[in-house]
């Protein structure tokens, strides 16, 4: 297989355009680990996880899985907002790396925004950086005025991140965020890019927009998920980190960097996914 597409990531290098999610990864922690090392076979070295996904749980099983590979991936982590004070950052980044049994980060984020000011969230991530701890840090769930807040504070050059919600019926991001991220050298990594394990919500329209995916996806021998996948990495800066529980969907999910889709296949799915929501939403 082909080496995966990247895209760079902030100051700190460039990622594949498809990484792996671990969101609920603890229910199965056998099959997980399976896919999070298929993954790693495929070129899908980018790793997204959290303190808070199984309460460390997910960060363990990531351990297992990136055993004796771990220079071959780019890891990330978030900080809860509850635990996002200075010291509490270093604290729990320090936990982290302990469950994932790594000497550092290659970006450490917030997880959203919380009570903590967010001048006391980015000294603790520079206490990070001095120490080596952490290779860049990031934020998540960051509209424009969250991301204007930030600004005031560091410059937006030197953050590497803004993992947002993004998939086709939810496409708000598209728009004022993913262009100012764009315009500071920020990557937007689409968390739940196949949305909440349900590509296609119910409603009235949902056999038409499901039947244009089967189409476009048949016209290339791919899959639905690795269609709707590859009709988000059309926008550049864009990468995405959808969760596989199974190597069948890792599979899938790698086919999506390869896949180029037309320009009227862009516009079909425009057509029945339309862009909706005023406001960033997330999980």
């Amino acid at each position: 297989m082909p080496a995966l597409p990247t895209r760079p990531f902030g100051s700190v290098g460039a990622v594949p355009v498809v990484g792996q999610g671990t969101w609920e990864m603890q229910t199965d922690q056998a099959a997980s680990i399976a896919a999070l090392r298929r993954g790693l076979d495929l070129g899908l070295t980018h790793i997204d996880t959290a303190e808070m996904y199984g309460e460390g749980a997910c960060e363990e099983i990531v351990a297992e899985a990136i055993a004796d590979r771990r220079d071959e991936v780019f890891l990330v982590s978030k900080v809860l907002p509850e635990n996002a004070s200075r010291a509490g950052t270093v604290r729990a980044c320090e936990q982290s790396l302990r469950r994932l049994r790594t000497d550092r980060l290659d970006c450490y984020l917030l997880h959203w925004r919380g009570q903590h000011p967010l001048a006391e969230t980015l000294a603790g991530f520079e206490a990070l950086l001095a120490a080596g701890k952490i290779r860049s840090f990031g934020v998540s769930n960051f509209d424009v005025d969250d991301l204007d807040e930030l600004a005031r504070l560091v410059p937006l050059e030197r953050c590497a991140c803004n993992q947002v919600l993004l998939h086709l019926e939810q496409r708000y991001a598209e728009g004022a965020l993913l262009e100012r991220c764009r315009r500071h050298g920020m990557a937007l990594v689409a968390y739940s890019p196949l949305g909440q394990g349900q590509l296609v919500r119910p409603g009235r329209d949902a056999t038409a927009r499901r039947a244009v995916l089967e189409e476009v996806a048949r016209a290339h021998g791919a899959t639905p998920h690795a269609v709707a996948l590859a009709f988000l990495l059309r926008m550049p800066g864009v990468v995405v980190i959808p969760k596989a529980s199974s190597v069948a969907h890792v599979d899938d999910n790698a086919m999506a960097a390869q896949l180029a889709l037309t320009p009227g296949e862009i516009t079909r799915i425009d057509a029945v996914f339309p862009s909706r929501g005023r406001r960033l939403a997330y999980v």
